[in-house]
């Protein structure tokens, strides 16, 4: 990876972009994209969309979604600590011990999950930490001093863990899903101008807002959009780690490559250009399945309007929704390249149907 690119990633995923709040994060994408692309715009619930060749009737998506779970601060005791609910698919048990970020009236606010120390617990008698359990310690000693903190009910909270390599292999850190889908759409932009390439239909190069809530931001912009191809990327899970098992989860490795699924939102026409594309460009893949749903923006942008021709290009991901997900460094780069060499094959007013 270029030492700009690297740079890039690393800024780019240690700024928090909670679900509803990424505005932040989506400032420093479109800056990193601008040169890349014609024009663009935002949206009223903040996707952001960088536009190449704006004029071109047929238009071709390729998307990755901005947001990363999070917490909402609900409740405040007397004594000063903050009970929580979730803010997408955030785990309690990721949560004892861990610093977090509070975003509160006056700035972010330092501060961390308490847990009872293993002493004055009856270990025999332990059971999991919850959402109803966990609590936060801002230091504060009171309700009263919570509020001169700027700390209210509604207030964000993320974690503060950042992005780290883990022998110069793996990256990791919170919130690769899917920032590091960001990452490479925009790497693909960068490539096409820098490559010199021209494409004979309009490229839609696609932010989405609020996917770890129900796709939310992906609804919106593809209805506005009406594209006829949308290409999304986004993480799936390894399950070589302990725990996962492979009769449900697939056999799914990071390092492998790309992970191309098959579904109903998939469009196969799609897809097998996908597959085609990486057998020509010696791109290593794997195969996964989708049980009814993708769980991803794909089914947002397939089933938006009469229908658009999708399909799902997948990162091999391990300890997804934990503060350490990691992915392998050639997977990014294989990603990345599978999207741009597919974008290559697509014809102008390609006809996807089955039969016509």
């Amino acid at each position: 990876m270029r030492p700009k690119s690297f740079e890039f990633l690393e800024k780019y995923l240690n700024n928090p972009s909670p679900t509803g709040f990424e505005k932040e994060g989506q400032k420093l994408w479109l800056e990193y994209i601008k040169p890349y692309i014609d024009s663009y715009f935002v949206d009223t619930y903040g996707t952001v969309v960088g536009v190449i060749n704006p004029e071109a009737k047929y238009k071709v998506v390729i998307e990755a979604h901005a947001d990363e779970i999070s917490y909402f601060v609900n409740y405040i005791t007397k004594e000063g600590y903050l009970y929580l609910r979730r803010n997408g698919g955030s785990d309690a048990l990721v949560a004892p011990s861990k610093r977090v970020n509070i975003f509160g009236e006056k700035g972010i606010v330092k501060g961390i999950f308490g847990w009872p120390a293993i002493h004055v617990r009856k270990v025999e008698q332990d059971k999991a930490p919850t959402i109803e359990t966990i609590f936060l310690d801002c230091g504060a000693s009171s309700a009263e001093e919570v509020a001169e903190l700027g700390i209210h009910v509604g207030s964000v909270v993320t974690f503060e863990d950042e992005f780290t390599v883990l022998n110069d292999k793996y990256y990791v850190g919170r919130a690769l899903d899917n920032r590091v889908g960001g990452f490479m759409v925009a790497e693909v932009a960068r490539m096409l101008k820098e490559n010199g390439k021209t494409l004979p239909f309009g490229l839609y190069i696609v932010n989405a807002v609020q996917e770890e809530i129900g796709l939310r931001g992906a609804e919106m912009i593809a209805h506005r959009i009406n594209p006829d191809v949308a290409i999304i990327t986004d993480v799936t899970h390894d399950s070589q780690s302990p725990m996962y098992e492979k009769k449900t989860a697939g056999d799914i490795s990071c390092g492998k490559g790309p992970v191309i699924t098959y579904g109903p939102a998939v469009q196969n026409n799609l897809r097998d250009l996908i597959i085609n594309t990486a057998k020509e460009a010696d791109i290593p893949f794997q195969r996964a399945a989708a049980t009814r749903a993708t769980g991803t923006d794909t089914d947002a942008f397939a089933y938006s309007g009469s229908g658009v021709a999708s399909a799902l290009i997948s990162l091999p991901l391990k300890y997804m929704h934990t503060t350490v997900e990691t992915v392998h460094k050639d997977d990014v780069d294989n990603v990345t390249r599978l999207i741009y060499e597919t974008l290559l094959r697509i014809e102008d007013n390609q006809d996807f149907r089955y039969f016509s």
